[in-house]
């Protein structure tokens, strides 16, 4: 039965209830005394109204109470679940759902007095309780609902070993069954079902205890979905930046519903977040003509982020994340023979392996200006480096450039992995 309610009008709670559960309470306030208090589960201000609960400020834990509580004698009848009780708790299924989804742990006790009462005969069960979802279950302690069993089940102690229920036995005296179910996922206990009482000499009175939630369920450092948003404290509905699973992603939450019901997250895409920006356009102003040498530019028209050294030739990524990258030069080429060819390579290096090649050749015999280019789109590890080098050329060949600047190399990241800093 519910304690008085020795602290309901404290004014912390009475006219300001922003608490959603009594571990944050104690966090707040840590010399408040146990008692009666208002909590709003579901957000101040949203959803349902706030209610009062019982808080144990030693432990930190949530009471809900309901009209079950005292000793209930579940009389004789014969059937299975021929005496059934609804179990009406004192907040909406709403603010109890909000409850336990933002607790570390949630249990409630049962006790079974029983005399010649099984829970289960023959392999029939006779007796079960309903979860939140309304769906049966015949495990009273625990939480594994593939077994039909008791505390003294699970701790082996029961009055005859080959079964896992205390009233179970055949031996027609007083007995007791009590256990504690601890699978936060199907509580609260939503209906009481017991039979097998036809007998003058049979008994059953169950004692359910209140629904008890405490500690607090650790949100990730980083948000990556509404439900997260919401246990961090979040109640005012509209769009809003998560981590996804490589991307920072933006979401809709409605958090006018519960995070269990639809529509409480949608997803709308992928937000292009940078920790640092990152892209350049360089140019050179002078002829080329090494091979097997990173190619130098002379000219910075753009460098933001100052990952490409102009003098070395190396870009040197910031970031882990996904870069794009294009060149274009011209070629010059002498006059030969028309019967002879010559021809010049260039490769894109990422940390020494070529990656990609450019390559252009000609066969006449007069003097020639072609056009080399490439283009790629990589995934690089902070700290890659990447640059452009003649790999092999005919002799006389060269890269042509003068004050016109007709090379050109241009790079930017496309997409960094939030994930890897």
């Amino acid at each position: 039965m519910a304690p008085d309610s020795v602290e309901i009008d404290h004014p912390i709670v009475k006219n300001n209830p922003i608490f959603r559960t009594c571990y944050e309470m104690n966090e707040a306030n840590p010399l408040l005394d146990s008692g009666m208090y208002w909590i709003d589960p579901d957000g101040k201000g949203i959803g349902d109204d706030a209610f009062t609960v019982y808080c144990n400020m030693t432990s930190g834990s949530t009471l809900i109470f309901h009209d079950t509580e005292p000793k209930t004698d579940v009389g004789h009848c014969a059937g299975r679940g021929c005496y059934s009780r609804k179990v009406n708790y004192g907040a909406s299924n709403r603010q109890v759902a909000a409850l336990i989804a933002l607790s570390e742990e949630c249990q409630q006790s049962i006790t079974y007095d029983c005399i010649s009462a099984p829970l289960q005969f023959n392999g029939v069960d006779f007796s079960w309780w309903d979860d939140k979802n309304g769906e049966p279950q015949y495990f009273w302690s625990g939480n594994n609902k593939s077994i039909h069993t008791c505390q003294c089940g699970i701790d082996r102690n029961c009055v005859e070993s080959h079964i896992t229920c205390n009233c179970d036995s055949i031996f027609q005296k007083p007995l007791t069954d009590s256990g504690t179910i601890t699978d936060k996922n199907i509580l609260p206990i939503m209906r009481l079902n017991f039979g097998r009482t036809m007998e003058n000499s049979s008994s059953g009175l169950y004692t359910l205890g209140p629904l008890e939630c405490g500690g607090k369920l650790e949100t990730k450092q980083l948000p990556s979905s509404c439900e997260d948003l919401w246990r961090i404290g979040h109640v005012f509905s509209g769009f809003y930046s998560v981590m996804g699973e490589k991307f920072v992603e933006t979401l809709h939450c409605d958090f006018s519903r519960r995070p269990d019901q639809q529509k409480f997250q949608t997803w709308i895409g992928y937000s292009d977040v940078k920790s640092l920006p990152t892209y350049f356009f360089v140019q050179k102003n002078a002829s080329f003509n090494r091979t097997k040498t990173p190619i130098p530019f002379e000219i910075e028209q753009l460098n933001t982020g100052k990952a490409m050294d102009l003098s070395s030739g190396k870009f040197t990524a910031p970031r882990m994340g996904t870069y794009f990258f294009t060149f274009t030069g011209v070629v010059n080429f002498p006059t030969t023979p028309a019967t002879s060819r010559v021809a010049l390579s260039l490769g894109l290096y990422s940390n020494g392996k070529r990656i990609a090649l450019g390559y252009v050749e000609k066969g006449n015999n007069v003097v020639q200006f072609s056009p080399v280019t490439l283009q790629s789109t990589l995934m690089l590890q902070s700290g890659d480096q990447i640059w452009l080098q003649i790999t092999a050329m005919s002799a006389g060949v060269y890269l042509f450039d003068s004050n016109y600047y007709y090379t050109h190399f241009t790079g930017w990241l496309l997409e960094e992995d939030i994930f890897s800093r």
